[in-house]
């Protein structure tokens, strides 16, 4: 059973090239650019990781980053987070050759994801 840590970050930015590269040169986190879907990942030692998203994509705006919790199980999450008054905003959806992921708001408002790797499906 999942521990259920942060895994993943995302922070909007509207130029995500340069705010890795902010990142990169103010704090050394290793950062890396996919061209494919304007993603610029970045690695903070000792913490979980992340990504720049551009502003705008779906529900993504400037000043709401988005955290992703690990978890097993997302359809399992989901029943329980519904069950206590969190409300799912995007189901589960694929990553392809990834994983899959949720959005989901809690009772308070806050929009946080779900992650499950690829090696966890059933």
């Amino acid at each position: 059973m999942s521990k259920h840590p942060i895994v993943h970050i995302e922070l909007p930015a509207n130029d995500t090239k340069a705010a890795g590269q902010f990142y990169a040169t103010v704090f050394g986190w290793k950062t890396q650019t996919d061209p494919n879907f304007d993603y610029t990942m970045f690695a903070a030692e000792g913490g979980p990781g992340g990504g720049f998203i551009k502003a705008g994509e779906g529900e993504t705006k400037i000043g709401q980053p988005l955290i992703y919790i690990d978890t097993d199980d997302i359809d399992a999450s989901l029943a329980q987070i519904e069950a206590h008054g969190g409300k799912t905003l995007t189901p589960k959806s694929e990553i392809p050759g990834v994983g899959w992921f949720a959005v989901f708001s809690d009772p308070a408002g806050n929009r946080v994801a779900l992650y499950t790797d690829a090696a966890h499906q059933h």
